[in-house]
């Protein structure tokens, strides 16, 4: 939890929110690889990358409003 107690710090906690949604967009590089591979079936990566999807969504909310999961505050 590095980023947890810098939270206080709206440009870092953003930054770590950013560092995140890009290795969550690389996990969906990733998916596409494994069933390329055919290590994973059609269904699984759907399934995987609608997570990695709502995980990137709750990121993206959280990087346009850092002040309501406590950034900034002193």
């Amino acid at each position: 939890m590095e980023a947890y107690r810098k939270r206080r710090y709206e440009k870092h906690f953003i930054s770590k929110l950013t560092d995140s949604d890009a290795e969550n967009a690389e996990t969906q590089g990733w998916l596409e690889f494994a069933y390329s591979c055919e290590y994973i079936d059609l269904e699984i990566k759907n399934r995987l990358i609608g997570k990695s999807q709502e995980v990137g969504k709750l990121l993206n909310y959280m990087i346009n409003n850092p002040g309501k999961f406590g950034a900034g505050i002193k």
